[in-house]
């Protein structure tokens, strides 16, 4: 009997989903547009609520000071660098749900363990820098793949 395997794929409906849930697109013109002009503070406590992570430590792996997230929730609006990093967490946390099959805990969980395969450092608090963050991708990538860290 022939065996094939095939990579895991998401269903379209989760990553559809999840960025529904959130209020971005997740590729594309509009996303490119949307971070150029700020994304809207409304996205903010939804990103929070999805990943099951609290606000105010939410501010705190994107980089936020607490002043400027005051500042932001009275004017409606994040900065573009801001913007950026809001949705690097975004991606994080999809790839991470992804790799745990929809499993929301499993991932948030994976996100705040400090890993070995990132030098003991937790992948959360690798959001804030588009190296690192890249890193966190690339990691997420050799687990789907089987490649041992």
């Amino acid at each position: 009997m022939d065996v094939h395997f095939t990579q895991y794929q998401p269903p379209k409906a989760l990553a559809f989903g999840f960025w529904q849930q959130i209020g971005l697109p997740a590729r594309g013109r509009k996303l490119h547009e949307l971070l150029h002009e700020g994304v809207e503070y409304r996205v903010y406590p939804q990103l929070a609520k999805v990943s099951g992570i609290e606000q105010k430590v939410l501010a705190s792996y994107v980089d936020i000071p607490p002043a400027t997230l005051s500042r932001r929730a009275k004017s409606g609006r994040f900065k573009m660098a801001e913007s950026d990093r809001l949705y690097r967490f975004a991606e994080l946390f999809k790839a991470a749900l992804d790799l745990f099959e929809g499993d929301a805990d499993g991932a948030r969980a994976w996100l705040l363990k400090p890993n070995a395969g990132l030098g003991g450092r937790r992948p959360v608090e690798m959001s804030a820098t588009s190296a690192e963050y890249q890193t966190v991708l690339n990691l997420i990538g050799r687990l789907e793949h089987g490649v041992s860290v």
